[in-house]
């Protein structure tokens, strides 16, 4: 249990919930309950306090033990009694809609679990066609095995005369709605793919490379640049749905430059599904630029969930090169020289860290500060030099063909 403390005004004040497993430890569990509160934020809510709770597995019924549950209910009543009105407990997990519904009931607010939140961010950040599509498919895809759960109170067609006929209930007249809707929505996000598979076709045989991370990591921010483009960028999660693509031209070497949704661990299944085309640009990649916040305390663990996911997508043989980012927000705390404890990440130097990362990646590595553009150019003379070896095994007869592209970056539809 941890008290959070914010200064802004959001539109919902929210409780969070999280457990401490034999799978998931209280650091782990901390670190996605902070997550999750940043989530939380950037869906516009205000992550009032968390509660934790150990236990082996989840309560199939409450997710937490009774006694924790009465804990929260307890808290949402004094905050209430206090003019401090709180209208949503958010959980660190999917729930079921058994437990939904029994949260609800004991606790009188209204009830997410970090799936619906997220899809409500990805709903809130999509501004294109293809993106709200996208969204919408994941949206119907969560909802359709929680119906039954939605319609309990809901009691079956009685039969005899008079009452013969199709004898549905409620939930299966919407269930056979969702999946006729999300029939049509994969139809439609087929015929946007194909679109776009054409548009990557006429792009030619230039080189392309696809910007990856974990959300906010500074992706969107190198975008902007490198192509001297005004792509939306911000420090909340998922600023960036709709892949951008962008010609940019260093040293007269022209190349592809897109930037695509950022990664998050525990990102639902079914919008993982409906963006696989969205990820198609990196699929179709030459080269890969992992950015990564080093200022970051699990910045390790969020290269493992980039890279695992690259892995389903199998593309973790393409040529990569490791963006460390955000040196300048950068902070660590020397150990004392009697203390004989193993180093932890708050212990370790970033000339340390470059060493380390350095020896192991050779000159596939970087060290930046888009914020504050330290390094830009060295970044520059590594991708140009990344990008030039690509480029002249695809044109070795005409190393120079590219001068005869305009200098200025220029949007790709």
């Amino acid at each position: 249990m941890g008290q959070i403390v914010k200064t802004e005004i959001y539109e919902e004040k929210a409780v969070l919930v999280g457990l401490i497993t034999p799978q998931q430890n209280e650091q782990k569990a901390t670190e996605y309950i902070n997550e999750l509160a940043f989530l939380a934020e950037t869906a516009g809510a205000y992550p009032q306090k968390f509660f934790l709770q150990k236990l082996d597995n989840p309560n199939s019924n409450f997710f937490v033990g009774p006694g924790k549950l009465e804990e929260i209910k307890n808290y949402i009543k004094e905050q209430a009694e206090n003019e401090n009105e709180i209208g949503l407990a958010l959980f660190d997990d999917e729930l079921s809609p058994k437990q939904i519904r029994n949260i609800e009931k004991e606790l009188g607010i209204k009830v997410l679990d970090r799936t619906s939140l997220i899809l409500d961010i990805f709903a809130k950040r999509a501004q294109t066609a293809h993106a709200k599509t996208q969204v919408e498919l994941a949206q119907y895809k969560y909802l359709l095995p929680r119906l039954t759960g939605m319609w309990t109170h809901l009691e079956r067609q009685r039969g005899g005369i008079g009452m013969r006929g199709p004898g549905e209930t409620q939930i299966e007249t919407d269930r056979r709605i969702i999946l006729s809707k999300i029939s049509l929505l994969k139809e439609e996000l087929k015929s946007i793919d194909n679109q776009k598979v054409i548009q990557r076709k006429n792009r030619g045989k230039m080189v392309r490379v696809a910007l990856v991370g974990y959300t906010n990591v500074g992706k969107s921010t190198i975008m902007n640049l490198l192509s001297k483009s005004d792509v939306f960028a911000e420090n909340k999660l998922f600023a960036t749905l709709d892949t951008t693509v962008r010609k940019v031209t260093i040293e007269n070497l022209p190349f592809l430059l897109s930037d695509t949704v950022g990664f998050i661990r525990k990102l639902p299944h079914d919008l993982v599904e409906s963006f696989k085309s969205t990820l198609d640009e990196v699929r179709e990649a030459d080269l890969l630029v992992h950015v990564v916040d080093i200022s970051h305390p699990t910045f390790e663990d969020q290269i493992a969930v980039v890279e695992k996911t690259l892995q389903d997508l199998k593309v973790e043989d393409k040529p990569t090169i490791l963006v460390f980012n955000k040196i300048d927000a950068f902070t660590y705390t020397p150990k004392e020289e009697d203390d004989l404890t193993p180093k932890t990440r708050e212990n370790i130097s970033l000339e340390e860290l470059k060493n380390t990362w350095m020896a192991k990646l050779q000159e596939n590595c970087i060290f930046i500060s888009a914020h504050n553009k330290t390094n830009l150019e060295e970044f520059k003379d590594l991708l140009y030099k990344k990008v030039k070896e690509i480029h002249v095994t695809r044109f070795p007869y005409n190393d120079f063909i590219y001068q005869k592209y305009d200098e200025n970056a220029e949007e790709i539809n």
